[in-house]
């Protein structure tokens, strides 16, 4: 799944560590989620939404194969 975080992050100027802290996962899980290796869980999902202030939609993007 194609997705926006990393832009996101960076336009905020904060670090993966930051981020992963902040919604309760590991660094290695945000930069597994920017590097589209890793489909983030639903709640993991919601968390980010919020805190970019942001519908799901326009952080995850799902493209049909």
């Amino acid at each position: 799944m194609k997705n926006r975080l990393k832009e996101l992050r960076s336009e905020r100027k904060m670090t993966q560590e930051e981020l992963a802290k902040i919604i309760g996962v590991s660094r290695q899980t945000i930069n597994a989620i920017e590097k589209e290796k890793f489909d983030p869980s639903l709640p993991t999902s919601f968390l980010i939404s919020d805190l970019f202030k942001l519908p799901i939609e326009k952080i995850f993007l799902f493209e049909k194969k």
